[in-house]
């Protein structure tokens, strides 16, 4: 199961819309690991003024790792989260976010090429 989510926040999808701050808390809530790791770099972004920052550390254990790839792999999730921080996520292989500024056409499109990807790759990231 990808969310732990509250009964407040079930009755209130059962009957409408679900509001963005509510979402964005259960998110935080039941994925810490994606959370701290996407929260961290969009501060990181901010502060630095880059076009976008980065995460190379692999997840410290395979919970940590479904966490981000749960996180990352739902639309809504990442369309919560890039709402919430003003940013648009990319990812490579198991662990490699990436924030963005959402001006950073460039740099994001050339994050997502085939060719990104496979510079991207590592024998010890195969089975990651």
């Amino acid at each position: 199961m990808s969310l732990t989510v509250p009964n407040d926040l079930l009755d209130q999808a059962r009957t409408g819309e679900v509001d963005d701050a509510a979402f964005i808390a259960c998110v935080r809530d039941s994925l810490p690991y994606a959370w701290t790791t996407i929260s961290g770099l969009a501060e990181q972004r901010d502060r630095s003024g880059a076009e976008f920052a980065d995460n190379q550390v692999p997840p410290p254990d395979e919970a940590a790792r479904g966490q981000l790839l749960r996180c990352l792999a739902s639309d809504a999730m990442r369309g919560a989260l890039e709402r919430h921080f003003g940013i648009r996520l990319a990812f490579q292989n198991c662990h490699r976010v990436a924030v963005f500024h959402p001006a950073a056409t460039e740099a994001y499109e050339d994050f997502v090429t085939p060719r990104a990807q496979i510079l991207n790759q590592k024998p010890e990231l195969v089975d990651c």
